[in-house]
């Protein structure tokens, strides 16, 4: 039996499509504030570097940051935005 407060176990089907997602996501970070706020999260996101002393709570976090930010770009990217923050 699986859980419905998951949001993973719901259908694919429900919700709007990866289209229309992925042009909302455009639109979003179309203008300057979306473009201000997609640049400062890949700077301080993807630009980080942990060092060795990271702990494996700390590192865990930071990739699910990561996943996040680059899940975003990729969204915005497939729905026509074109000017992305370079990637650090």
């Amino acid at each position: 039996m699986t859980d419905p407060g998951w949001p993973w176990t719901q259908s694919e089907t429900e919700g709007p499509d990866e289209d229309h997602l992925a042009a909302a996501c455009a639109r979003l970070f179309a203008g300057a504030d979306g473009r201000l706020l997609l640049s400062h999260l890949t700077r301080i996101i993807l630009g980080t570097s942990p060092g060795p002393e990271v702990t494996e709570a700390r590192l865990r976090h930071l990739e699910g940051q990561r996943a996040l930010v680059l899940a975003l770009r990729h969204l915005a990217a497939r729905g026509g935005l074109s000017l992305l923050p370079p990637l650090l």
